[in-house]
């Protein structure tokens, strides 16, 4: 099995070391489960800004055509 190497705050090592004895195994399976977990779950790849707001989307009430309407865009960003 090809192995890596990599740096960790000690906090976050304190945390691995703590979780890897709470579960009776070492630290390197801890690390490869979560990994495991990391590239197996695709909503971890990017998120937008879209998603992480989605659910406030359509709970304002405002114009329906603030982002076309001229008139209401007159004098934005000065």
């Amino acid at each position: 099995m090809p192995s890596i190497s990599l740096k960790v705050p000690d906090d976050m090592d304190a945390r691995l070391e703590a979780r890897a004895r709470e579960l009776g195994t070492t630290k390197s399976e801890v690390t490869r489960e979560a990994l495991t977990r990391f590239l197996d779950d695709g909503s971890n790849a990017r998120v937008s800004c879209l998603d992480l707001v989605r659910d406030l989307s359509g709970s304002v009430q405002g114009p329906a055509d603030l982002a076309t309407n001229r008139k209401l865009l007159r004098g934005y960003g000065k």
